[in-house]
């Protein structure tokens, strides 16, 4: 029979300060921030950064974009014109870096978000 461990404490671990700060972000803001952070990864993984071809890796890109093209068209018609723009803009920056990468390009309609977003060309 094993032992029962005790759980820990959720103020110990900043669960309930973590909670009250959540609550005074907006879901425009936040949904903006994720989506943010889904672009900085994705471009990143598409070789973008200072060193890029180290951190380069297409497979999770693609993962990243897809991810970053299903958030933006399920939370537009949410975020308002200047945030969804501003995000549909960052995200066909990374789709064409994408395309840049890739040894052998998708089709047209093929690459990574583009079943959400149409062909990027």
């Amino acid at each position: 029979m094993s032992e029962k461990l005790p759980l820990p404490d959720p103020e110990a671990l900043g669960v309930s300060s973590a909670a009250r700060d959540m609550a005074d972000v907006s879901a425009v803001e936040l949904i903006t921030t994720v989506g943010v952070h889904l672009m900085s990864a994705a471009a990143l993984r598409c070789g973008l950064a200072e060193d890029g071809e180290e951190h380069q890796d297409l497979d999770e890109a693609r993962k990243l974009i897809e991810a970053l093209a299903g958030l933006i068209t399920a939370s537009a018609p949410d975020l308002g014109n200047t945030h969804a723009r501003a995000l549909r803009d960052g995200l066909r920056s990374v789709q064409l870096a994408f395309r840049e990468a890739s040894a052998i390009p998708d089709a047209p309609g093929e690459g990574p978000g583009e079943k959400y977003t149409g062909a990027v060309t």
